[in-house]
């Protein structure tokens, strides 16, 4: 498949291969779900690349020091793969002036009820209404 162009992101890491299908991302989208996915920086570039609609939303750490700290409590990685993850994070984040929105996953709470605000304001936009909105009420084009 990745021969084929057949996903429209795709990327080694940690020494595993993940990777999107570009036929199930457009019957989703076609299908008028919202898609969330949790990819790193690369593939978002390549969805936006592929889907040029697509709204990037960065989850950022409170810190550096937390995210360390979550990693750590999370007791599922040796020292090598911490540091690794830190030092790719590190870099990562510089990244997310690139994206449409950045929260802060400090509270999972909060972050879910911003997460959930971005969805139904960007349901909400002009360019996702404006034709139904022209049909019920004969607005005409504009």
């Amino acid at each position: 498949m990745v021969e084929n162009g057949e996903f429209v992101e795709w990327a080694e890491v940690y020494q595993d291969l993940y990777g999107t299908s570009v036929s199930s991302l457009r019957s989703q989208i076609t299908m008028g779900l919202d898609v969330i996915m949790d990819i790193d920086v690369q593939g978002a570039r390549n969805i936006k690349d592929h889907f040029k609609d697509a709204i990037l939303i960065y989850v950022l750490p409170p810190s550096l020091e937390i995210l360390e700290k979550r990693l750590r409590e999370r007791g599922t990685d040796d020292e090598k793969a911490i540091r690794t993850r830190l030092k790719k994070a590190g870099k990562e984040i510089k990244n997310c002036v690139s994206y449409d929105y950045l929260l802060f996953n400090d509270q999972l709470d909060q972050t879910v009820e911003e997460l959930k605000s971005i969805l139904i304001a960007e349901r909400c936009r002009k360019s996702v209404r404006l034709s139904k909105a022209q049909t019920l009420f004969n607005l005409g084009p504009h």
